[in-house]
């Protein structure tokens, strides 16, 4: 309790007591926060509003947690190579990215190559790509990544390909708007090519990795409640909660695209995206295919895991250490009646404004407990489940055919708000939705298909200024 008071009260006094260096990093409009949502995470609040918003400490992190902080950023940062016995080695054969921070810039979104081709033309795409059999099981070449990037003199699984069909689209007042879909194609498949009337294809961009120690804190009794309780039939809404089943132990998800791990995924990020071995995932991702014995030509030895267990929890208490950004300007008019405007057309029926984290925090991978993270009042602006949004657009909608634990193709977990306002800030881009496909929050919203239809419809018929300021309002997320 006392912990948690001192970093509130220093939250309190950060807004009194800036620097000269941070004022810079301040609008005029957040000088004067007030309590409640503004204070986005509780006691992990920040109140930047730069490029590093996201990549930032609490402010309860000192002394020995610090010094982790410190180690784990590095570890997540540092580019990865194949010389095991320099720092950062352990690198492939075969991976997706050459560390957490190639794709998930300053704790954020690399810009994908989804609109400048995919990964075959210029080379590392900051995309993971997804394939079953239509059937949903896996193909027994390439598993369930295709991993697009290779050490030098080994051969990739496969290079993606995009092709983009635009459509426009008119709002009842006879503004136009303009929506985007990618059509995936892989070519260049290491073994027998796959037919594409056997294959099933979805990419993934990059997950913003502020508030995941606020995620992993969460009461999970309280998002099975809401999963109970989440069920507005006026309006088409169901939530549900995905179960998965990792390391022999059922869970409720909260991670991912599809609320698909229970967990953060750090020994898997080592794994199956830079091809790092470690104590749970001990063998090569490639193992049995022919991209091992390329790796041993070129000078790899599989003789030990890359990355320790230590160093894998240090990445872990980095990530669930970061602080998430307050809200800004929200005084100003046409924030305030974007808000407003947000709640009369039920987005927050699955953008939950407010959950609490448990009394005890969070637990590490490697048993590490965070109670700084417990006892908190979170505005994450999600319910954390699973909800129906494939509606057919543009022919095709949101559904990708790929089933992750409970979640079929047409079901997303809500995805959280918090700090999406600063993506463009922090990231350069404001591509959203799970590949990028939405090149602004207009698109992102009229893309909501299914649960969301309801929603999508009454944003649709607000008048041309009103849209605007729904935009406002996200923006000060």
């Amino acid at each position: 309790m006392q912990n948690s008071l001192k970093a509130y009260l220093i939250l309190l006094f950060s807004l009194l007591f800036v620097s000269c260096d941070d004022k810079d990093d301040l609008d005029a409009d957040d000088m004067d926060i007030p309590y409640g949502y503004a204070l986005s995470a509780g006691t992990s609040t920040n109140f930047l509003n730069s490029s590093i918003a996201f990549d930032n400490p609490a402010d309860w992190v000192t002394g020995k947690m610090e010094t982790r902080f410190n180690t784990g950023d590095r570890l997540y940062d540092n580019v990865k190579t194949t010389n095991e016995n320099g720092a950062g080695g352990g690198l492939g054969p075969v991976y997706a990215g050459y560390s957490c921070g190639s794709c998930h810039r300053n704790a954020g979104r690399t810009t994908p190559a989804l609109w400048s081709g995919g990964s075959g033309e210029y080379g590392f795409s900051s995309m993971l790509v997804y394939i079953t059999r239509k059937n949903g099981a896996f193909f027994q070449d390439y598993g369930r990544v295709v991993h697009d990037q290779s050490i030098l003199g080994v051969q990739p699984e496969g290079k993606l390909s995009t092709e983009l069909h635009y459509e426009t689209f008119y709002f009842p007042d006879g503004e136009p708007y303009e929506l985007c879909y990618p059509e995936y194609t892989i070519t260049e498949w290491y073994a027998d090519s796959i037919s594409p009337e056997d294959l099933f294809c979805t990419v993934r961009i990059p997950l913003r990795h502020i508030g995941m120690g606020q995620m992993m804190a969460i009461d999970r009794n309280e998002i099975e409640q809401l999963a109970k309780k989440s069920n507005y039939p006026e309006y088409g809404i169901s939530g549900k909660a995905n179960y998965i089943k990792e390391q022999g132990v059922l869970q409720l998800g909260l991670s991912g695209n599809k609320a698909q791990h229970a967990d953060l995924t750090v020994e898997l990020g080592f794994s199956s995206d830079m091809g790092m071995t470690n104590s749970r995932y001990p063998e090569e991702i490639c193992e049995g295919q022919r991209q091992i014995e390329q790796g041993s030509m070129m000078g790899l030895s599989y003789d030990q895991l890359d990355v320790s267990t230590e160093d894998m929890e240090n990445v872990d208490l980095y990530m669930q250490c970061l602080s998430v950004p307050a809200r800004r300007n929200i005084y100003h008019p046409d924030v305030m009646a974007g808000e407003q405007l947000f709640y009369k057309a039920k987005c927050h029926l699955c953008h939950v404004t407010t959950l609490h984290t448990r009394p005890r925090g969070s637990k590490l991978l490697n048993g590490t407990e965070l109670p700084w993270l417990g006892g908190q009042t979170i505005h994450p602006y999600s319910d954390y489940l699973l909800h129906d949004m494939g509606s057919e657009i543009m022919g095709v909608g949101l559904n990708d055919n790929y089933v992750s634990g409970l979640a079929r193709g047409n079901e997303w977990r809500t995805t959280p708000l918090w700090g999406i306002g600063l993506q463009y800030r922090v990231n350069g881009h404001t591509y959203f939705l799970h590949d990028g496909r939405a090149r602004n929050f207009v698109e992102a919203i009229m893309w909501h298909g299914g649960e969301g239809e309801a929603s999508k419809n009454i944003f649709k018929n607000f008048t041309r200024e009103e849209r605007a300021q729904v935009v406002k309002f996200l923006e000060s997320l």
